[in-house]
């Protein structure tokens, strides 16, 4: 039998193996992230690839720096906002600090609280480091990199209230929903940098608040890990902004972050989600509404690719939030990025004869079988399909996209003429006249600039909104619903020319169509 203080030694030799083994195992465990990142389609063109790879890092050597969640803010809004993240971002820091990354809290401005305490203690003692390129206290925006504005008007503040709010400090500690474990760090300067040097830390993700000031400017953040040459990226499900939607651009509070998420991408670092963390689906305020629309923008003929960006930032920041993928430039038959649409609500055509990779079509053909809504414009009968041609190997020809989808029969179109003269049908079907009563547009000042496509007849699972007239030519449908094997509902409209967009009714139009089916 065993005496006590053989038991005592026993229990000991067992703790301490066990520790060491689990230490090893974090210190070998990996990180399996799926970064996205951004590429000018080509240059000068404002047009950007969202392309989404795998990546893998070593624990060990990644510090998860959370910015600036404090337990309240001066903006009630905000505070709520930071209040519903913090308890999955717990979930994240948890897991990374199972795995073996350093966390690092930087409440700003509220170190007092954390005086003395092993966390404050282990970001104080990281021996400081020269830089070439010294850590400021706030790195400002760099015309050179970034161009000489955000894409939001954050100069009010940014707070979202229906009633003003005076700026002032309301913090005093980090939200207490995030937990500070043994061996974390507790700093709000350049103190985070150090000790990354200390331990060999190359890789860091950022989470946090506010994107558009604190996650870009602290010393610990976006602008100046980047500036050190550490490997950046913003979980971007993780952050809000400091953004009004009474202020340029005046689209939805939770567009606002997207934009400064999409202008950190293009011009500081990638992103990843939370969800490469803890798995399950993205997080998203309660507030958020929107639906994800995903547009498909490849043809060159009817310059949609000048057109639709510029409607989508006009007219659809408030309900939707909008992805666009483009053709690559160098390979008409590859879309990169398309992975996106599996995550949309609602999926815009514009597509011209493109016959595609079966992987990248099968997104297509996936998202239109699953009975979601789609929207085609102009080019969109003739998308994936050649005329008259067989796809090169390795690529997919969907001839039957038209009459699958849109429930029309493009066949051709007249020539070039006047423009096409717009009107109601008389005996337009009972479901037509709801949708066109609300949109509210006024026909008679609508016109279609581009040649009349020739699409009749259509099937019988469609219901015409909109017919079209030259000279010398029958009447064709321009706008219409399909309802579709699948039990999907889709909108065509062979409008989409570059001066149709000119016009406030077409504008009305196209966007009313997206919000009725996207509901």
């Amino acid at each position: 039998m065993m005496t006590p203080p053989q038991i005592r030694s026993l229990i000991c030799s067992c703790t301490v193996f066990f520790l060491c083994g689990s230490i090893a195992a974090a210190q070998d465990s990996s990180l399996n992230l799926s970064v996205r990142s951004r590429t000018e389609t080509e240059q000068g063109s404002g047009r950007w690839h969202a392309v989404t790879k795998p990546a893998e890092w070593k624990a060990a050597e990644t510090a998860i720096v959370i910015c600036d969640m404090w337990d309240k803010h001066w903006c009630p809004q905000a505070t709520e906002r930071v209040g519903e993240m913090a308890a999955r971002m717990n979930q994240v820091v948890r897991t990374a600090r199972d795995k073996g990354a350093l966390i690092i809290h930087c409440p700003s401005n509220t170190l007092d609280f954390y005086k003395d305490t092993p966390q404050r203690e282990l970001a104080q003692s990281a021996p400081k480091v020269e830089t070439k390129i010294p850590l400021q206290n706030w790195c400002h925006l760099d015309a050179k990199v970034e161009g000489k504005a955000l894409p939001i008007d954050d100069s009010d503040g940014g707070c979202d209230c229906e009633e003003p709010v005076k700026n002032y400090r309301a913090w005093s500690r980090q939200h207490p929903a995030i937990e500070i474990a043994d061996h974390d760090a507790i700093t709000d300067s350049a103190e985070a940098f150090y000790l990354m040097k200390q331990r060999g830390i190359s890789n860091v993700v950022v989470m946090g608040v506010h994107t558009n000031m604190c996650v870009l400017g602290r010393p610990f953040s976006i602008r100046q890990m980047v500036q050190q040459g550490q490997n950046v990226v913003l979980m971007r499900d993780m952050t809000d902004t400091m953004y009004n939607p009474k202020m340029a651009p005046f689209v939805s509070h939770f567009t606002g972050t997207d934009l400064i998420v999409e202008h950190i991408e293009r011009h500081w670092c990638p992103t990843i989600l939370s969800t490469d963390f803890i798995g399950g689906d993205e997080f998203r305020f309660k507030h958020d509404e929107r639906k994800h629309l995903v547009v498909l923008c490849a043809e060159r003929e009817y310059l949609t690719h000048e057109s639709l960006p510029k409607f989508a930032a006009d007219h659809l920041g408030h309900d939707f939030r909008v992805s666009f993928v483009w053709d690559d430039v160098d390979d008409r038959n590859n879309l990169p990025g398309i992975e996106v649409v599996s995550d949309a609500d609602i999926l815009l055509v514009s597509v011209r004869r493109r016959t595609l990779p079966n992987r990248q079509l099968k997104f297509v053909r996936d998202f239109v079988a699953s009975g979601k809504p789609v929207v085609g414009i102009r080019t969109a009968s003739h998308a994936f399909c050649l005329r008259g041609k067989e796809p090169a190997e390795g690529l997919d020809n969907w001839t039957e996209f038209d009459n699958q989808v849109f429930g029309g029969n493009y066949t051709n179109h007249h020539g070039e003429g006047p423009q096409v003269t717009v009107f109601l049908v008389d005996n337009a079907p009972p479901a037509a006249k709801p949708f066109m009563q609300r949109v509210n547009v006024d026909v008679g000042n609508l016109f279609g600039n581009g040649s009349l496509y020739k699409v009749s007849p259509l099937a019988r699972s469609t219901t015409p909104l909109l017919f079209g007239k030259i000279p010398n030519a029958d009447a064709e449908p321009i706008a219409w619903f399909n309802r579709r094997a699948d039990g999907g509902t889709s909108f065509y409209t062979s409008l989409g020319h570059i001066d149709d967009f000119v016009q406030p009714q077409f504008l009305a139009f196209l966007k009313h169509a997206l919000v009725t089916l996207a509901r």
